[in-house]
């Protein structure tokens, strides 16, 4: 281990056992997590969106089959591109700038949907709003993590998938009485309020000392956790070194990158978003009586299991919740709040940039090829399938995962340069 990577591991911020809790640092978490909101609505958006296009009359866009499958998967192609430019981002412009940058497409994507008379349009749109799902994606739970004190970080880094799981079924009750250009009109909302609230909010107060901010930082952590006392000095060398291809050779790094990655691949694996995509649509080919009742009943499942997952997080552990329980419990959100914890800050917009872009390919190809699987495999064909990641994905959390609860962001990273 390098001195370089020695001094990565010490604390930048190091909060004492008797050291008071600001509840302020909850409104910052909130504020961040209307960004997950925001690309909630994104994603279920298309729910109810499809079957409204699809039987609109000219001179509205019309979608048939085919168009409505890149209607629906084509969000993640701007997500992935979100996760790449996130990445950047975050480094170079900060947790909180990059926040309130992603607004502007979300805004924008919606507001071109909104106004769209040509099916070229609507994908523009799409694409606008997956840009910024992607960048919110990637940075929420970065912020998240680095303003919460280990006790609540996996409280409060649960709540990135709870406002996504939100968003979606906020979508799903909107769509129940609003057509597609009035339920894109309401897509604007979330990253408004979000535009508005992060401006009073600070930035991480880990972020500004490795700009050598100490002052502002400080300022930050009073803000947030009602004292700015006890917080260690930020260590020499703990700026961003940038990464480098010849860091893989770490344990500190690769080791992360091949459990980010893989949360990630195995996420999205489990084919979720395509059903939370087309609900819809399969409960309408389902035969069911009101598919938007079915749809808006999965959704509410949905928030539930997450919101019970966000109070037992820092209790039951993050590996004992991904090994077994379902998907809202542990699949949903622990790969995104994992992903906020486990790099080191050097090499963090990049590490997270390339989880996000991994996360979004891969439902990309699980969205969009949904239907020919489908054909392909049968009912019986995709149990097996699911079967076989699912046991995949427990033995990798059982054997290559550790327990991050109750450690600080420096005691995890500090855990993979040990080994």
């Amino acid at each position: 281990m390098t001195p370089e990577d020695q001094e990565e591991t010490q604390p930048l911020l190091r909060p004492p056992d008797s050291a008071p809790r600001g509840r302020r640092v909850f409104l910052a978490a909130f504020a961040a997590a209307l960004g997950p909101l925001s690309f909630g609505f994104a994603l279920g958006y298309s729910s109810p969106a499809i079957p409204s296009l699809r039987r609109a009359a000219s001179p509205a866009p019309r979608l048939d089959n085919n168009a409505a499958s890149w209607f629906g998967a084509i969000v993640t192609l701007g997500a992935a591109a979100g996760g790449v430019l996130g990445g950047w981002l975050v480094d170079r412009a900060g947790r909180k700038l990059s926040l309130l940058l992603c607004t502007v497409p979300f805004v924008t994507g919606f507001a071109v949907i909104t106004a769209a008379q040509e099916v070229w349009m609507l994908f523009g749109g799409r694409l606008l709003t997956g840009l910024a799902c992607g960048i919110a994606s990637l940075v929420a739970p970065v912020y998240i993590s680095e303003i919460a004190y280990p006790e609540v970080r996996g409280l409060l880094g649960s709540c990135v998938q709870l406002m996504v799981v939100t968003g979606i079924l906020l979508a799903y009750l909107a769509g129940w009485v609003l057509e597609w250009r009035w339920l894109a009109v309401l897509g604007c909302a979330p990253p408004t309020f979000m535009l508005l609230l992060m401006c009073y909010m600070p930035e991480t107060p880990r972020f500004l000392l490795t700009q050598h901010k100490r002052q502002e930082a400080m300022a930050a952590a009073q803000f947030l956790w009602g004292s700015e006392q006890g917080w260690g000095e930020p260590p020499v060398g703990a700026e961003h070194q940038g990464f480098h291809l010849a860091q893989l050779r770490h344990a500190g790094i690769y080791k992360p990158f091949v459990i980010g990655i893989s949360l990630m691949a195995f996420q999205q694996l489990s084919g979720i978003n395509a059903v939370m995509f087309y609900a819809e649509t399969i409960f309408e080919e389902a035969k069911f009586k009101d598919s938007s009742l079915a749809s808006v009943i999965v959704g509410t499942i949905q928030v539930l299991f997450t919101a019970l997952a966000a109070l037992i997080m820092d209790r039951a552990g993050r590996r004992l919740l991904l090994a077994f329980s379902g998907f809202a419990l542990g699949w949903g959100p622990i790969p995104w709040l994992l992903m906020s914890e486990i790099f080191p800050l050097h090499v963090k917009g990049v590490a997270t940039g390339v989880c996000v872009l991994t996360n979004w390919l891969m439902a990309f190809l699980v969205t969009k090829e949904f239907s020919s699987l489908m054909e392909v495999l049968r009912p019986y064909g995709a149990f097996w399938l699911a079967s076989a990641f699912c046991t995949v994905s427990v033995l990798f959390t059982l054997f290559c995962i550790p327990e991050t609860k109750g450690k600080t962001l420096e005691q995890i990273t500090a855990h993979f340069e040990g080994q």
